[in-house]
């Protein structure tokens, strides 16, 4: 019923506008071709300019309005947040200019130079400065931007420092979760090979020729991070394309099935100092993958908690190491069994 009320209700205005088009013919033909055309240029005109101001106190205060919300870049809450922030920052600077001129002389021009009988049109063919000016000052612009954005690019994917306890973890996506693990105390992630994988016994491939693997550990549920200290994540995905990203970090690079990824950053803020910043107890910092992976993509979020070093290093010394808990479980896998045997041969026995 709903739909076919719908559809009615379409059809009649479409039948008015059809109306009033024919109306509108009917009063051109008796008024005059060319009163009508000046007429509707000087109202198109109009609606031009009235399109530019309203359009521009729009803009500019909604930007304004918004800005706390999803326009404008928080605080940053990391080294490299900062030069995201200013890339960000001297883009608009160069950017907002440009967009205010160009849609002033866009509806300038249309109002200004609507359709007048008493007004002849200038030929004006060509201006080589005139060209050379808006060729030159956008080149130069965008090779600055461009620069900028190298420069931090390469901070960003450098190398994490050796020199600073650099705490290394692993980000391993697939649908629809994010396995971290963490390099112990070693500071190094043990090897992993595919051929090792395997769903009950080893999901990740770990090598345990590798004695780097001895003491690492998965994140049971959130991610734990220490602030002011270097953390190199390194990521892979195990299906389809995923991606990594801490939206209060400004960081973000994807996860390749079969090409691992990394880069570092430095967390500057605990997450209570963040609650603080941002008026809001229940801020929590967190983990999303960026890429639609499926149909429960959007389960791919961790929770991330950044704390003092002293608390973080409580944290870890809680943490259980794979490699123990696949010892512990062989050890109790071999006592059942010596004890099934011994059963039996009682039996036997007696």
């Amino acid at each position: 019923m709903y739909s076919l009320i719908g559809v009615l209700a379409v059809a009649l205005v479409l039948v008015i506008l059809f109306q009033l088009a024919k109306a509108g013919e009917l009063l051109n033909t008796l008024k005059g071709e060319d009163e009508a055309v000046n007429r509707n240029n000087k109202i198109q005109a109009s609606l031009f300019m009235l399109t530019l101001i309203f359009g521009m106190i729009a803009i500019f205060w909604s930007a304004y309005h918004y800005s706390d919300a999803f326009l404008f870049l928080k605080e940053p809450a990391a080294v490299h947040s900062a030069k995201i922030k200013g890339m960000y920052f001297w883009t608009l600077l160069a950017i907002l200019p440009i967009f205010v001129l160009t849609h002033i002389l866009l509806f300038g021009f249309s109002y200004f130079y609507k359709k007048d009988d008493n007004r002849l049109a200038k030929y004006y063919p060509e201006n080589n400065k005139l060209e050379l000016v808006w060729m030159v000052i956008p080149a130069i612009v965008m090779v600055l931007l461009v620069m900028e954005g190298i420069r931090s690019w390469t901070a960003i994917t450098s190398p994490a420092p050796k020199d600073r306890n650099t705490l290394v973890i692993e980000a391993t996506a697939q649908q629809f979760k994010w396995d971290i693990r963490y390099s112990g105390n070693d500071g190094e992630l043990g090897a992993k090979r595919v051929p090792l994988m395997d769903l009950e016994s080893n999901p990740w491939g770990q090598d345990w020729d590798d004695k780097a693997n001895f003491d690492d550990f998965f994140a049971p549920d959130s991610i734990v991070l220490p602030v002011n200290r270097p953390i190199l994540v390194k990521i892979n995905a195990l299906d389809v394309l995923h991606s990594f990203y801490l939206p209060d970090f400004n960081v973000k690079m994807d996860a390749v099935p079969g090409i691992p990824t990394q880069f570092w950053f430095e967390p500057t803020k605990t997450s209570e100092q963040r609650q603080e910043e941002l008026n809001d107890p229940n801020f929590i910092y967190e983990l999303a993958c960026t890429e639609l992976c499926g149909k429960a993509h959007f389960n791919m979020r961790r929770e991330v908690y950044v704390v003092e070093e002293d608390k973080f290093d409580a944290w870890m010394k809680r943490q259980k190491p794979l490699y123990e808990t696949l010892k512990e479980q062989a050890a109790t896998t071999q006592k059942e069994e010596k004890k099934e045997d011994s059963g039996v041969a009682g039996i036997v026995i007696k």
